[in-house]
C-alpha cells in the first residue's frame, strides 16, 4: 500500500538529504516527493508518497523523529485531504489532430500553455487519478515528454472525505 506522509522540517540546509539518506540507507524507495515553505517561517512541509504496510511507515516514522531537524510526521492517508499534483505534457500535433487534442484537454481542465508546429503543451492540474487519465487519452496521439510534480496534500478541516463520497456516488449509479 502506498502511504502519504506529511513531514514538517526546520529549514536548513541538509535535512532533505538527511531524510532521504534515511529512506536509502533502509531500502526504501520514496515514490513521489514535494518539498516546501509551510505556513510558519522557518519550517518547510515535505510530502512523499511511500510504498510500505503500516509497520513499516510506523517504523519509518519513529526514524524520521529522531533526525534533530523534523519537528512533525504525519500519516495522512486515511486522513480527509485535498491532494493536487501538477504535470506538463508535451503532446504530438499535427493540424488534423490538434482539434481534438484541445477538446480532450478541455474535459480535464487542462491549459494550452504553449504551441508549435507539430506539437501543444498542456499543464494539468488535479490529483493523481487525473493525471493517469489524461496520459491514457492522450497517449493515442504520441507523448513527446511529460514533467511532474509530486504530490501535495493539506488536511481537510471540514473532514469531508470526497473520496468516500465518490465511491458512495458510484455505487449509486
Amino acid at each position: 500500500m502506498k502511504h502519504t506522509l506529511s513531514v514538517l522540517v526546520e529549514d536548513e540546509a541538509g535535512v532533505l538529504s538527511r531524510i532521504a539518506g534515511l529512506f536509502a540507507r533502509r531500502g526504501f524507495n520514496i515514490e513521489s516527493l514535494a518539498v516546501g515553505p509551510a505556513e510558519q517561517s522557518g519550517v518547510s512541509r515535505i510530502t512523499m508518497v511511500v510504498p510500505g504496510d503500516d509497520w513499516v511507515i510506523e517504523q519509518l516514522t519513529k526514524q524520521l523523529y529522531k533526525l534533530i531537524n523534523v519537528l512533525k510526521v504525519q500519516d495522512i492517508t486515511e486522513i480527509p485531504c485535498v491532494e493536487r499534483e501538477l504535470m506538463l505534457l508535451k503532446v504530438n500535433a499535427t493540424s488534423s489532430t490538434r482539434s481534438e487534442i484541445v477538446e480532450l484537454s478541455q474535459i480535464f481542465r487542462a491549459r494550452v500553455v504553449d504551441v508549435a508546429e507539430d506539437s501543444l503543451t498542456l499543464e494539468v492540474v488535479g490529483d493523481p487519478g487525473k493525471m493517469v487519465a489524461i496520459v491514457q487519452v492522450l497517449q493515442k496521439f504520441g507523448l513527446k515528454e511529460i514533467a511532474r510534480t509530486g504530490k501535495i496534500s493539506l488536511t481537510r478541516e471540514s473532514g469531508v472525505n470526497t473520496e468516500l463520497l465518490k465511491s458512495l456516488e458510484a455505487k449509486a449509479s
